[in-house]
């Protein structure tokens, strides 16, 4: 059989640390072994009543292309929302993207010519060096580390880094994969680099329900002084539980920016119409509901992040926000070790799935030692993994790896 030639671009496209040990985690599986998936974001939590209700009665007759820039029910809606936050926004500056994962990949083809540079501080979500590389951005890291608490790094770090390719600063916050919270003062601090040098500043805002402790949010839809740089990325995928649905959204005032990445919105048809109806069903959701879902997450991580400290060379810090942590082992290479926890190890029948933190990190070397854990399972199965991460620390070391 001939071998045919794949393209370049998707030869160097990287699998995505997330996922790339899944076939690992379903061989386990085959064996009789019980998984506990901290790797990935995928919540546990039931989705809300009235979302599942939307769909059951879903009763059109044909399911049709809708509006490119979304359902109109539904961009009508949200600004209700936004308001909750402070933000004072218009339905014609919102644009429903299939997930928050398009309202990036729409906005680094909005922004970049092939070869232009989007600052961002490392580590991040994995996903956005695919975006990238699909757009061919070039992502430039600048360094947050754990020690300091993954805190924004001084602004002349950033500064350094900005030239004439430089077309964005991108941000996350609450952020996936640190849990860290900007403040007010960092996302000033941050508009006025990006005021001074005439480039946009991204912020996707997936987690903003979820920042603990008193931490308080701010959107950077508030700056409206800045409207006309920046650009807010959301998603009801972790806020509603709803993850499969696939719905985000691309806010801005800048009219501009809008009226070009409606041109790939209209490439790609419309987001998927039922999907945005149970949105829009979302929306209505009881104020209850996020409530004891924030409490639940705050929770988990307070037990969490208590375990990992009684775990022998472990090293963590407690995030602000969003449902993730970074840990840092007592080994050379945390890949090898989550690979070996998959195929080589269990612990009465159970093992512990996590995720490898280099990709998380664009500088090549840094994140070796280091994995990402979701805290999205229940405290007993969160228990469990981490007695089994324990266990395989000892078993791997015993080894001899």
């Amino acid at each position: 059989m001939t071998i045919m030639k794949m393209s370049n671009r998707i030869s160097s496209f990287q699998a995505s640390p997330i996922r790339r040990l899944s076939p690992h985690a379903r061989s386990a599986v085959k064996r009789g072994i019980t998984v506990y998936h901290l790797n990935i974001g995928q919540p546990d939590i039931k989705t809300p009543q009235v979302v599942l209700e939307a769909i059951h009665n879903y009763n059109e007759p044909i399911i049709a292309y809708g509006s490119s820039e979304g359902y109109e029910r539904l961009r009508n809606a949200l600004p209700a929302y936004y308001a909750t936050y402070g933000v004072d926004i218009k339905p014609e500056e919102i644009l429903i993207t299939t997930g928050g994962s398009e309202a990036l990949l729409f906005t680094f083809m909005t922004l970049c010519d092939p070869g232009d540079q989007i600052i961002i501080p490392e580590p991040f979500y994995t996903n956005v060096s695919s975006f990238a590389h699909t757009a061919m951005v070039e992502l430039v890291p600048v360094t947050s580390r754990l020690e300091d608490a993954f805190a924004l790094p001084p602004m002349e770090d950033l500064e350094k880094l900005i030239n004439p390719k430089t077309k964005a600063i991108l941000l996350c916050s609450p952020n996936n994969p640190t849990g860290h919270v900007y403040s007010r003062e960092d996302l000033e601090k941050t508009l006025r680099l990006c005021e001074k040098h005439d480039i946009f500043l991204v912020v996707d805002e997936v987690y903003r329900e979820f920042c603990y402790d008193g931490e308080q949010f701010t959107s950077i839809l508030t700056f409206e002084e800045y409207a006309d740089r920046v650009v807010c990325v959301d998603s009801f995928s972790k806020r509603y539980s709803m993850c499969g649905a696939r719905v985000g959204t691309l806010v801005t005032r800048n009219k501009e920016f809008l009226n070009h990445t409606l041109k790939l919105a209209q490439a790609r048809l419309c987001p998927p119409d039922i999907e945005q109806i149970a949105a829009t069903a979302a929306l209505g959701t009881d104020p209850s509901y996020l409530i004891e879902v924030k409490k639940e997450y705050e929770s988990r991580r307070d037990f969490l992040v208590e375990a990992l400290k009684k775990v022998e060379g472990v090293k963590t810090i407690k995030p602000k926000g969003a449902f993730y942590l970074i840990v840092e082992l007592p080994v050379e290479d945390a890949e090898d070790f989550a690979t070996f926890l998959l195929r080589d190890f269990d612990l009465n029948g159970e093992t512990v799935m996590v995720a490898p933190a280099e990709d998380f990190y664009a500088t090549k070397g840094i994140g070796r030692r280091q994995v990402r854990l979701a805290y999205v399972l229940n405290k007993e199965h969160l228990g469990k993994a981490v007695a089994c991460l324990a266990a395989g620390l000892k078993a791997y070391a015993e080894k001899g790896a």
